[in-house]
């Protein structure tokens, strides 16, 4: 079959059909029934539970069709609620352990924090890496690895780049699930809610004098949203 052309002559490139949202929603459930089997009937307890609940409250106020009419809409809004949680948990599961898990589940910070895409430093004989962000509360340095270990690794890079950028406020964060260290799930957030002390402008500069730091280039998971959010890599530039 000849393919269409267009005004120049030149062959039209082929149409690429759009991702619809069900699409997404049906993507997700498929993955999170792979590592959590139960979510199929926690969904049908929330969706049935509220279609309950507003039968209930119809026999009370005389009016259950009205109420079955309203608890209808809520009832879909709780199943979606328990399915993105589930789905959440279920695409953490699934990278936890691996190196550089941490850096995925830092992508879903959207605004706010620029991320090396590769880890600055990695222990020689152990897959040990240091990630860095950058924001308005200064230096994050995210570590991966046992807690007796990553503690060191951590520091040397705390003394590197405080060479560079003396006086900038430098925060050290351990993930894993020893004592002292923060749950990947959980990493994300403790970054969000780290108080600002720069200003943007300082940010913007901060960042440039990083570059000369380099990274050490390394693959790492993805996937950790399942409804497929992608990190904001242009990071404080579209602030």
């Amino acid at each position: 079959m000849a393919r269409e052309k267009n005004a120049t002559g030149a062959p039209k490139p082929p149409k690429v059909k759009k991702t619809r949202w069900y699409h997404q929603v049906w993507q997700a459930y498929q993955m999170t029934r792979q590592q959590d089997p139960a979510v199929t009937w926690l969904i049908l307890a929330v969706f049935f539970g509220i279609i309950v609940l507003g039968q209930l409250l119809g026999l009370f106020f005389l009016s259950w069709w009205w109420w079955l009419l309203v608890s209808i809409p809520f009832a879909m809004l709780g199943g979606m609620f328990t399915l993105t949680r589930r789905a959440e948990r279920a695409a953490y599961s699934r990278i936890e352990g691996q190196p550089g898990a941490a850096l995925s589940a830092l992508g879903t910070i959207r605004r706010g924090w620029t991320f090396a895409q590769e880890p600055v430093a990695v222990g020689p004989r152990t897959q040990d890496m240091v990630f860095r962000g950058v924001g308005r509360p200064g230096i994050v340095l995210i570590g991966e690895g046992p807690e007796h270990r990553i503690g060191k690794l951590l520091e040397a890079e705390r003394k590197r780049t405080a060479r560079v950028l003396q006086g900038v406020p430098i925060t050290l964060l351990e993930v894993g699930r020893e004592e002292g260290q923060i749950p990947l799930p959980q990493i994300a957030r403790k970054v969000q809610r780290l108080k600002p002390q720069l200003t943007k402008a300082e940010v913007g500069e901060v960042v440039k004098r990083l570059q000369a730091l380099g990274a050490v280039k390394l693959p790492v998971p993805k996937g950790v949203d399942p409804m497929r959010v992608r990190p904001d890599r242009k990071g404080m530039r579209g602030r």
